[in-house]
């Protein structure tokens, strides 16, 4: 009976492992405005299952680099947790500028953000991730909850302040991509009125639900597309 027990946790606990995505990996994305290519992003995650570290780095590529503005870093660390990802410390630098920093304090149930020269801190509105982690939270959760109708409401900060957002699973799509054809997931940002930015995201569900496209449509209607292009260890 022991044997059998000890059996039977260990095939749980292989499928709890099982729903992570590998301990290391890259993902290549081309960036483009309104179907010229600017920009080539590489995002890198590495964890052991308890802790997490990504980065985020954006070059300009080709003629269309003339419309990204210098290099762009971004990168945030922190824990794994059994509902996803708890974020500790997010860090975005544009160019040569200081970085904007966001720091949690999941104890204390405080946000320090520092950007400018200021340093604000403010109680956590909940469920509060940064930009970064909240596009790889669905990787590391066992069962996500993205059902078609589904709604998910979240806080971003970007270490300068605080964004609602309210996304709805709009259903599954295969989406063809140059890293190839994907069954995916696509969620779309619900608008409070029509001049609101746009945003869809689209997550690859034989992939861990890591994130293989998204969608940002400015006010002024210039369409920001980033598509996966090959993922990497």
């Amino acid at each position: 009976m022991i044997k059998f027990l000890a059996f039977i946790a260990s095939c749980l606990f292989a499928g709890v492992c099982a729903a992570q995505p590998p301990h290391k990996l890259s993902l290549v994305y081309e960036v483009s405005y309104n179907g010229i290519v600017a920009a080539e992003l590489t995002e890198v995650l590495e964890h052991d299952g308890k802790h997490f570290s990504l980065s985020s780095e954006g070059r300009g590529k080709g003629i269309g680099a003339l419309l990204y503005h210098g290099a762009a870093k971004r990168s945030c660390r922190g824990e794994v947790t059994d509902a996803g990802l708890r974020p500790l410390e997010y860090r975005d630098q544009r160019g040569d500028k200081p970085p904007a920093l966001a720091r949690f304090d999941w104890v204390r149930k405080t946000l320090t953000q520092e950007h400018d020269g200021k340093n604000e801190t403010t109680s956590m509105p909940l469920p509060l991730q940064d930009r970064l982690s909240f596009l790889y939270n669905f990787a590391f959760q066992s069962a996500p909850a993205l059902d078609p109708g589904k709604e998910i409401k979240v806080t971003l900060t970007d270490g300068k302040g605080l964004t609602r957002f309210e996304y709805k699973v709009a259903g599954r799509e295969m989406l063809k991509t140059p890293a190839g054809e994907l069954d995916t997931v696509h969620l779309v940002k619900q608008r409070e009125n029509k001049d609101d930015k746009g945003t869809e995201l689209w997550f690859a569900r034989e992939r861990n639900y890591l994130p293989v496209r998204i969608l940002v449509i400015e006010k002024d209607g210039v369409r920001i597309d980033q598509v996966l292009t090959r993922i990497g260890d």
